[in-house]
């Protein structure tokens, strides 16, 4: 059996795919690996890319974009691997990084999931696990708590920002962008909520993992280079308002509808305190996402 399969889901991420394709063939040195590559019908080209350029990668053609969490699990369905990495097509992985994360699995049978230090591009630590979402949590960022207080052990919760993420450590979870499971644990847990287009879907399985027992790491001493936003840059206010779609189903799942509507009022009064008090600063400094508020506002009765 393999020790990996690895997985990278892509829309119209070509020149992105291809470096991050580049970084898995040029690092993994010890670990057995196949590489399993999720396009969701893309119109740039990469899957003639793909084809041309790493023929030995196998790759699943959708006619349509079905999002993250199906893509992940058509992929998941074929893995010969005894562990899956959930890799974005935005992230690139450094010297060692696959191998020691196999090599941590297999002296950690109780992990169901583990995570690497994440960096931006230019070095800057980027924060890559967080506590599960709660309303104490969603108030916070409404009011600016956490950004006033981001070392405060309450208000930084959700995204850690207490921590300096320099040590090994349990969370609830962590990021979509480089996240190793096991398969094994898979089978017992089942695979992604097909419910979630894209976003929270990564923490609703860890919520689920951790429901199921297994424990979840973060692990500081390898890294893999994230750019954030690289892959869904080209719709920035639709993928604004997926995000706080997708939050509300995690908490309507997991929480009950009572929280999910109380989430949808922070939301709203998250929007308002952007597009009054803080419109002098938004229409100065980033008009694209006082108008992605406008349209989240709107849309908030959907969710």
């Amino acid at each position: 059996m393999l020790d990996v399969s690895i997985i990278v889901v892509n829309w119209n991420g070509r020149d992105l795919l291809a470096r991050c394709l580049q970084c898995v063939e040029s690092t993994i040195k010890q670990a057995t690996y196949e590489v399993i590559v999720v396009d969701n019908a893309s119109t740039d080209g990469s899957q003639d890319m793909v084809k041309r350029e790493f023929p030995q990668v196998k790759l699943i053609e959708n006619t349509s974009n079905v999002g993250f969490a199906r893509a992940n699990n058509q992929a998941m369905a074929m893995a010969q691997g005894r562990y899956v990495l959930l890799l974005n097509s935005d992230a690139f992985v450094k010297e060692g990084t696959v191998d020691t994360m196999v090599a941590f699995m297999d002296t950690h049978p109780e992990a169901g999931m583990a995570g690497c230090k994440l960096l931006y591009e230019d070095g800057r630590l980027q924060p890559s696990c967080s506590s599960f979402p709660t309303l104490a949590t969603e108030f916070f960022m409404a009011t600016r708590l956490d950004k006033l207080f981001p070392k405060s052990p309450l208000f930084g919760r959700y995204l850690m920002t207490y921590w300096n993420f320099d040590s090994l450590r349990e969370v609830d979870s962590i990021m979509g962008a480089f996240m190793m499971v096991r398969a094994s644990a898979i089978e017992q847990v089942g695979m992604m909520d097909e419910r979630y287009f894209m976003y929270s879907e990564e923490a609703d399985w860890c919520f689920q993992f951790k429901k199921a027992g297994w424990k979840i790491y973060f692990v500081p001493n390898t890294e893999a280079v994230h750019l954030w936003w690289g892959s869904g840059r080209k719709l920035r206010v639709e993928m604004h308002i997926q995000m706080y779609r997708s939050k509300v189903l995690f908490f309507r799942k997991n929480y009950g509808w009572l929280a999910s509507m109380i989430l949808k009022f922070l939301f709203g009064l998250n929007c308002l305190l952007r597009l009054g008090p803080g419109a002098a600063y938004y229409l100065r400094a980033d008009r694209e996402k006082y108008q992605a508020n406008w349209q989240l506002l709107k849309a908030i009765p959907t969710f």
